[in-house]
């Protein structure tokens, strides 16, 4: 009889141990686009592009010359304006030339000087190409797009979660993100918690209705040295005690 009593036990234990790994509850993932920070890059003048040193998916260091204009003219200017200059502040030091003069032509060649730094383009941060969109011999305008650059150290995720979840979260606060395709994960954190409900109804009075708000989490993630992450991807983010 102690036999039987033990076996229905050992068993009551193995049904129980079974049901609860069968009925546990997976932690819940929500899933945001990556994005970085992307910039786009123009000239500040109109000129013909004389070289471009990158393409598409170039690596890129801050004050890397990304691309260079034919400036004939600037540089033809700069030549004038020096030597106006330089004649200006020779006849100042001999008395005679006036301070006026000498100040309009070192306003030019100063002027002249500027835009001629103007006609290389260089990457204002370290990061990677995204796109390019001209090619050498096209005519550069301001304001319309060379490259647009982006930094892909450290990349964002945007991640909308309900009231109940929202109450549990920190700035700060570490998370786990992971590449479904791949099962990479990456290290994370809490960077900003919206104040404001995304979708929230008119009147919210009770507490089902609450659990019905969804509050936007910028999260933000620490790339690998292979850049993995890129931007468009979808990262599947865990919180918590989720």
């Amino acid at each position: 009889m102690k036999k039987i009593v033990v076996l229905i036990a050992v068993i009551l234990l193995i049904l129980v141990a079974v049901s609860l790994l069968f009925f546990r509850r997976a932690p819940f993932a929500y899933s945001g686009v990556v994005e970085a920070v992307q910039i786009d890059l123009s000239p500040r003048l109109t000129g013909e592009i004389a070289k471009l040193n990158v393409t598409e998916g170039s690596d890129i260091k801050a004050g890397q010359i990304l691309a260079e204009l034919d400036c004939k003219d600037i540089k033809q200017l700069v030549d004038i304006t020096q030597k106006e200059f330089t004649r200006a502040e020779t006849m100042l030091k001999t008395s005679a030339g006036s301070r006026a003069a000498y100040d309009r032509a070192k306003y030019n060649y100063d002027d002249a000087t500027l835009k001629q730094s103007w006609c290389v383009i260089t990457s204002p941060l370290d990061g990677k190409v995204l796109y390019r969109y001209m090619r050498a011999g096209e005519l550069a305008v301001p304001a319309k797009k060379i490259f647009t650059v982006a930094d892909l150290s450290e990349v964002e995720v945007w991640v909308f979660v309900p009231h109940d979840t929202l109450a549990r979260l920190r700035v700060n606060e570490k998370l786990k993100g992971l590449i479904p395709e791949t099962g990479q994960v990456f290290d994370g954190y809490v960077a900003v918690i919206n104040d404001t409900a995304e979708f929230t109804p008119k009147n919210v009075q009770t507490r089902s209705e609450r659990t019905r708000l969804v509050y936007g989490i910028k999260t933000v993630f620490k790339n690998d040295a292979a850049l993995s992450l890129k931007p468009g991807m979808t990262l599947e983010i865990s919180f918590p005690n989720e």
